[in-house]
């Protein structure tokens, strides 16, 4: 009688649980790091750290009045800081940015005065030669493949002559004359250079603005498509271009966008001074520049945000004012924004290669 052998079922022993396997993809980074890597969050440490300095060095900086008067100086800066920034996150520069915000304020003025026209009229005037400004450098840039440094500084340059030299021609002077008692003066100062109390305070309208630019800007660049297409050619316009990105239209728009910034930003200047003078403008393309840098867009473009700036206006503000109200010697001004940029700069490359790394 045979024997029938019975095999015993096969036992499997589980491998013991080790670290789960991934690779530089599915890599789970820490939050820290994650906020790190966010470009807004060094420069608000900064900003902050900058106003508890001068808290602390200049105690006028603790009254309102002086706050409200940081916030209108770094929003005078900021609404300017936001397109340009948005220009930078497309890959481009605009170093005639300075000069066109008095280029603006000029055409509004002399049309206005010389023709005896109402102020609405050269208001609209200067919005359209802006919008133009912004068009024609978008336009060489994209036409002719030169670097937008190279395109602007002629831009700027064309505009510096221009604006001394019409405004001599016109009315003899290197200003324009006053507009304060023209038609339509009092509606336009109300848009553009109002302000209005708060606990006693009066708050410049330009703050408002500033705001709401910035949350604006902030939407666009994260909820829209036009948002996409801007850090897509800041960051491989060929590339943007095969998967149908219009690059053409993207990078015109925002030199033309940098052209509004500049028109608003020069009717708020002739409505709260009521008049120009020719010669200004010079040096300021560099501190919007830098602020959206300090803001953290790079300068290659292709990555930054919209509320970057705003907290790297709000440096340059706190600055020129705390300084004075330190007092100290306003000279001082210029070396600081050059320890800033020199520091955001380091900072942005230190955050960067941080967040990074594996």
């Amino acid at each position: 009688m045979g024997m029938t052998q019975h095999a015993e079922p096969a036992v499997t022993t589980p491998p013991a649980p080790g670290p789960k396997e991934t690779d530089g993809r599915t890599a789970q980074r820490s939050l820290a790091l994650r906020l790190l890597g966010r470009p807004d969050v060094g420069v608000f440490l900064g900003a902050m750290a900058v106003w508890v300095f001068f808290l602390i060095t200049a105690p006028p900086v603790r009254d309102g009045s002086s706050m409200a008067n940081i916030l209108y100086q770094s929003s005078t800066i900021g609404i300017m800081a936001l397109p340009v920034a948005l220009l930078m996150i497309g890959g481009e520069f605009d170093l005639s940015s300075g000069v066109a915000v008095i280029t603006s304020a000029l055409t509004a003025s002399m049309l206005a005065y010389q023709l005896t026209l109402n102020v609405w009229a050269g208001v609209i005037a200067a919005l359209i030669v802006s919008l133009a400004i912004g068009f024609l450098n978008g336009w060489l840039v994209v036409k002719t493949g030169l670097p937008s440094f190279l395109i602007t500084l002629g831009t700027f340059l064309i505009l510096q002559g221009v604006n001394l030299a019409v405004t001599k021609l016109v009315t003899d002077n290197v200003a324009t004359d006053d507009i304060s008692t023209m038609d339509g003066f009092a509606g336009a100062k109300k848009v553009f250079a109002s302000s209005f109390e708060v606990g006693g305070v009066q708050i410049k309208i330009t703050i408002v603005y500033w705001l709401v630019f910035a949350a604006l800007a902030t939407w666009v660049l994260l909820r829209t498509k036009y948002g996409n297409w801007i850090f897509a050619v800041g960051g491989n316009k060929d590339s943007a271009r095969a998967v149908g990105v219009p690059v053409t239209f993207t990078k015109i728009s925002l030199f033309m966008l940098v052209g509004f910034g500049a028109w608003f930003v020069g009717m708020h200047n002739l409505f709260s001074f009521n008049t120009v003078q020719s010669g200004e403008g010079v040096g300021q393309e560099l501190i919007y520049i830098s602020a959206a840098v300090i803001g953290g867009c790079l300068l290659t473009g292709g990555a930054g945000s919209a509320i970057g700036p705003v907290f790297g206006a709000f440096m340059f503000g706190m600055v020129q004012q705390g300084i004075v109200y330190a007092g100290w010697n306003p000279d001082w001004f210029k070396a600081f924004l050059g320890v800033m940029l020199l520091g955001a700069v380091m900072i942005n490359l230190w955050v960067s290669r941080t967040a990074t790394r594996r």
